[in-house]
């Protein structure tokens, strides 16, 4: 098992997404769209890789979401075989500090991932970032990889394989994920929810699907609560004559048609359970767990 680890928005989930060569992990220009870790399962001819996306570590956890996260992501690293970091060309800062020292918890080989080359405008920087990088925080390995663009990956890949340990493959050829239809439906409805709605909003938000179920027409219908933390969030997901709802609804399947291969039905609710985010017993029931 391979974890995919570093401070939020250096793009791990389009990472994730373009190494099993699939759209599993929703993608938002925000840090923290990730909140659950997310399992890709890439299978070739070498071998099986599972790959875990994780949210973002990061300091400041006010909040029993932002607890949730961090343990989320503090979990995967004890789990795995190999660890890699990934971070932004260019940038190492005292969040990316904190995610290796959280690498020092197993003792397993690290692999850097210096993602987004491809927006350094002066790429002669490369060299000379990493060797400062390296030479306070040693990694067996360093690959420059753009994960939107798919540079640099099969040597990723590659290099991921040759530190894996030899096991019979736990998935069949054809899975890319353990994750089930009614768990990547919510996080559909979050990605649009992400996109769309402005500010701190986005944050207060979370997904429940309360129906999902595959009708006599072939149509999967499914039935999903928006859970906000005020009236006044409940308006603005709304909008206008009900207009973002829509859009956003609309997205989310368009979304869900194209990952499940068959026509959904998607129907939305907008609820309010105050202060959530900092709720234990919401958050286990909205199914953020260890």
């Amino acid at each position: 098992m391979v974890a995919l680890v570093g401070r939020p928005n250096v793009g791990k989930s389009t990472l994730l997404n373009a190494l099993i060569g699939y759209r599993l992990s929703i993608v938002t220009p925000r840090p923290h769209t990730t909140r659950h870790r997310i399992l890709g399962i890439a299978t070739r001819p070498e071998g099986q890789i599972l790959y875990v996306d994780t949210p973002g570590l990061h300091r400041g956890a006010k909040h029993a979401m932002n607890r949730s996260l961090n343990r989320a992501a503090h979990q995967a690293i004890a789990e795995v075989d190999v660890a890699v970091q990934v971070v932004e060309a260019g940038r190492w800062g005292d969040e990316d500090a904190a995610v290796y020292a959280a690498l020092g918890e197993r003792a397993v080989p690290r692999l850097l991932a210096v993602n987004k080359v491809d927006d350094l405008r002066d790429k002669a920087q490369l060299l000379p970032f990493v060797a400062g990088v390296v030479a306070q925080h040693p990694f067996d390995e360093v690959y420059f990889v753009s994960a939107l663009k798919r540079q640099g990956l099969d040597a990723l890949e590659q290099g991921i394989l040759a530190r894996l340990p030899q096991r019979a493959p736990l998935y069949g050829e054809e899975e890319i994920t353990d994750r089930s239809e009614r768990f990547l439906a919510a996080e559909l409805v979050r990605e649009q929810l992400m996109l769309r709605l402005q500010d701190e909003l986005p944050y207060a938000t979370t997904v429940e699907i309360e129906q999902f179920q595959d009708r006599a027409d072939g149509v999967a219908e499914i039935h999903a609560v928006i859970w906000v933390e005020r009236e006044g969030q409940k308006a603005i997901v709304i909008g206008a004559g009900g207009e973002r709802l829509k859009a956003i609804g609309s997205g989310a399947r368009k979304t869900m048609e194209r990952l499940f291969e068959r026509r959904v039905f998607l129907r939305l609710w907008v609820k309010v359970r105050e202060a959530w985010t900092d709720d234990e017993a919401a958050l286990r029931q909205f199914g953020y767990t260890d």
